[in-house]
This record gives C-alpha cells, sequence and structure tokens, in this order.
C-alpha cells in the first residue's frame, strides 16, 4: 500500500487512500508525537476485525503500553484488556470499572455484549446455509463452495490479480517531480500560437501593418529631411503649407496603422489565449481520475492562473512587438544604407556580437524561465494544503516546520527568479554596451567626413530611427 514507508506521499488530502487507510496513517502520526496521553475517538471504526485486532495488539498494548490511552469503541471484544471501563448511555456514565466487574454488576454493558454475541452467532448461522455450484471465478470446476468460502475464494482471485499488477507496475510515488522541457522552443510552438485565432487569418493583416507604420514614420521624417532646407541662406523647395500638409498627412496615417496593429494584436491575442484556456479547461474535464491523483492541486492553479495570465497578457505583446522590432531594424538598415553606408563596416560586427549575446542569454534564459513555472507550484500547493490542514496544525504544534517550509519553498522560487532578472541586466548592459559603441562612432565618423560623403539630413534620420 506504502511503497515508500512514511516517506510515500499519499496525495492531496489522501485522495488515494481509503477510510481504513486513512485512520491508520493518521494513528501513525499520533504514535510519532511521543505524547503522555492519546485521545482515541473509535479508532476501529473503519477497520476490519483483523486489522482492527493488530492494531490494537501492536499499538495499544505495544508501543503505548507505557502511556494513558483513553479510547471510545463500540467493538466489545477489545475491553477485557481495558484498565477501566466507563459506559456510557444518553450522555451519562453508568457503569466503570474492570470488564468482569461490569458485566456482573449492570444490564447497560450485559446488553452490549449480548448484542454483539448476537452479531457473532448470525454470521456463524450464514457460514451453515446450503452450497452451490460455481466455476466461473477462476476459469476451473471449484465444486460446491458455501457463502462463507465463496467469500474466500473472491479474496483469493483479487489476492491474485493484485500480485499480477504489482508485477506488471513497478512500484513508485504517486506524485512525480512535474516534468521540464529542454532545448529551445521548436517552430511547432510559436506555428500553433500564431494559427490557432482564426486559423491564421489576422496573421497577414497584422504583418501589413507593422509595415506600414513602419514605412510612414520613415516617408514622414524623410519628407522632413528633403523638404527643409539645411541652411537659412538657402530658399526652401516646399512652401510651408505643404510641408506641413504632407507631414500632418503621413502622421495620421501613421497613427492610424499603429491603431490597426493596436486593435488587431488585442484581438489575435485575446482570441488566441481564450481558446488556449477553453482546451486546458477542457482537458481537465475529460482527464481521468489517475491524473488528479497523481497531480497536485498547486500545479493545475500554476497552469490556470500564472501561465495562463501570461498567455494573456505577455505572450501576444512579446510576440508582435518582437514583429515590429525586425520591420524596425529592416527599415533602419535601409536609410542606414542611403544615408551613410560605410556605417556598416562597424555595424555587422556588431551585430555579430549582438547575435553571439543573444544565443549566450538565451540558453540560460529559457532553462530559467522553466524553472521560475516549476518552482513556483510547489508554494501555492503548500499554501492550499496548509490552509485546508490548518486544525490538524495547530493541534500537533507544526507551526514551526510549515512556516520554514514555506519560507524555503518561497527560497526556491526566488532563486531562478532573481538569476533570470540578473542575466537580463546582464544582456542589457552589454546591448547598452554595444550600442554607444556604434553613437560613438558615427558621431566621429560624421564630423570627419565631408558634407559631399554624407548628407547631413540624411544622417538625421537614421539618428532619428537609431533612437526609436
Amino acid at each position: 500500500v506504502l511503497p515508500f514507508g512514511d516517506q510515500t506521499i499519499i496525495g492531496e488530502k489522501g485522495i488515494n487512500l481509503s477510510g481504513g487507510q486513512k485512520q491508520r496513517v493518521q494513528i501513525a502520526r499520533a504514535l510519532y508525537q511521543d505524547a503522555d496521553i492519546y485521545l482515541l475517538d473509535d479508532p476501529f471504526s473503519a477497520v476490519d476485525a483483523h486489522t482492527g485486532s493488530h492494531i490494537f495488539k501492536e499499538c495499544l498494548l505495544g508501543l503505548l503500553k507505557t502511556k494513558t490511552v483513553i479510547y471510545i469503541t463500540h467493538q466489545v471484544e477489545f475491553l477485557p484488556d481495558a484498565d477501566l471501563i466507563l459506559v456510557m448511555k444518553e450522555g451519562r456514565i453508568t457503569q466503570s470499572g474492570k470488564y468482569n466487574d461490569i458485566l456482573t454488576s449492570g444490564t447497560d454493558f450485559m446488553e452490549l455484549v449480548g448484542a454483539h454475541r448476537a452479531a457473532l452467532s448470525s454470521v456463524k448461522s450464514l457460514e451453515r446455509r446450503p452450497t452451490f455450484k460455481i466455476s466461473s471465478i477462476t476459469g476451473e470446476d471449484t465444486g460446491s463452495l458455501s457463502d462463507f468460502e465463496l467469500e474466500q475464494e473472491i479474496e483469493n482471485v483479487d489476492d491474485r490479480n493484485g500480485k499480477l499488477d504489482e508485477t506488471i507496475v513497478p512500484k513508485g510515488q504517486l506524485v512525480q517531480d512535474e516534468e521540464r522541457e529542454k532545448g529551445s522552443v521548436g517552430f511547432k510552438v510559436f506555428w500553433k500560437y500564431i494559427t490557432t485565432a482564426y486559423g491564421g487569418a489576422l496573421v497577414p493583416f497584422l504583418l501589413l501593418s507593422q509595415i506600414l507604420t513602419v514605412v510612414l514614420q520613415i516617408a514622414s521624417n524623410y519628407w522632413m529631411a528633403l523638404a527643409t532646407p539645411v541652411s537659412a541662406t538657402e530658399e526652401p523647395v516646399i512652401g510651408n503649407l505643404t510641408l506641413m500638409v504632407v507631414y500632418v498627412s503621413l502622421a495620421i496615417g501613421s497613427s492610424f496603422a499603429t491603431l490597426g496593429r493596436t486593435v488587431l494584436t488585442v484581438i489575435a491575442g485575446y482570441k488566441t489565449a481564450t481558446m488556449l484556456f477553453n482546451q486546458m479547461h477542457l482537458s481537465f474535464i475529460r482527464a481521468p481520475m489517475s491524473f488528479f491523483d497523481s497531480t497536485p492541486s498547486g500545479r493545475i492553479l500554476n497552469r490556470a492562473s500564472s501561465d495562463q495570465s501570461t498567455v494573456d497578457t505577455n505572450i501576444s505583446n512579446l510576440a508582435w512587438g518582437f514583429t515590429y522590432d525586425m520591420v524596425q531594424l529592416l527599415g533602419t538598415i535601409a536609410v542606414m544604407s542611403q544615408a551613410a553606408w560605410q556605417v556598416f563596416i562597424v555595424l555587422i560586427p556588431v551585430m555579430a556580437a549582438c547575435i553571439w549575446f543573444q544565443r549566450y542569454y538565451s540558453a540560460s534564459a529559457r532553462k530559467l524561465a522553466r524553472l521560475t513555472g516549476i518552482c513556483q507550484a510547489p508554494v501555492i500547493q503548500h499554501f492550499s494544503e496548509t490552509i485546508y490542514g490548518s486544525t490538524t496544525i495547530r493541534s500537533f504544534e507544526q507551526e514551526s516546520r510549515f512556516n520554514e517550509m514555506n519560507m524555503q519553498l518561497i527560497d526556491k522560487y526566488s532563486q531562478p527568479k532573481l538569476y533570470s532578472a540578473s542575466a537580463m541586466e546582464w544582456l542589457n548592459f552589454r546591448l547598452d554596451l554595444l550600442s554607444f559603441t556604434i553613437f560613438a562612432f558615427c558621431l566621429i565618423f560624421l564630423v570627419s567626413f565631408p558634407s559631399s560623403i554624407v548628407d547631413p539630413s540624411f544622417f538625421a534620420i537614421w539618428r532619428t530611427k537609431l533612437y526609436l
């Protein structure tokens, strides 16, 4: 039943234990306390006669023989060994003393013993009932069996089946450690996410709005650089009214493109998150009972709360924000190729360094993110179990142990969280250092070369895109 003894994880609220097994676990917990006085409220009610007799002999007459034990029971076969018996009727003590003394001194206890003996007699009479033929239990001719023998035969079949199951299924902990993915996130995961909402029909419109936003921003900056005179002595090639109308039109178009991008992102993200949640909810409903026996509620709550919140709020913004950054990067490279292509001399090695940093960072950050998610579930699980068993915890004076356990779980959760934030700062510092290097090189490049090589207006456009 318990392959790892007292270290066996019995599941949340003892869900995989029967009533008798729960009662035996409770008795074992009481024995571990090594108290001076034990109060046992009908400890043999949920166990069979053989198990009850074993518990009485090994626990009450064995391990607790030097302790004071007060136990309540309706099973009179355990009373002869008691030092003092109190017979209760309608909330009052009617008799007290040893077994033989009260057996002859009153009627209440005699009635209880008589009822017990009558029950035993009825069981014995059932054993003498007529027998009948049965041959379909084990697949062989068993002859004539009484009810009692039939019950024994069925138990033997169950025992043989149980032994067979034990040889096929290896013993192990019911609750296993949570599985953790390894390696990079596959393309199928990304493809599943972007095609969940409306079969991916919104993806082309999202990409179009992203591209349109960047193109209109570049066009507005390009228009200002083209129409604005380089110095005060030069005449403007375009009138102020035309300049403002075109610029405002491009800005309004860029604003509407940004609005459309935002609306489509919200719609796609909301629809995807809703469908993924419904699929998860349906999986929980259709899961077999063994899943809930072996899966702590903390893991389920972690999936339905923290992980689902990430899907609702973060992933959509990160996914389409990444797409926007890629389009903007291509636009910046296009402007640089027109304004100052010489910058590519330093830009190419810097981009190679950025890619190397990104790959170096991703290998650790990915594992840290997975560890953070796995370490969060035990915190939720321990919190819910503590609330449910707060009465038992206070009864056994285990508040300090559970508080210490809670702090240990929080520390285990905080460690990968801290390391993840530290890794992000590590990457940001090096990327900022590289960007400052590019900016310093561009400033030196701007003041060193004549205007015939580098157009100041186009360089201003590139600098604006660099800041964006």
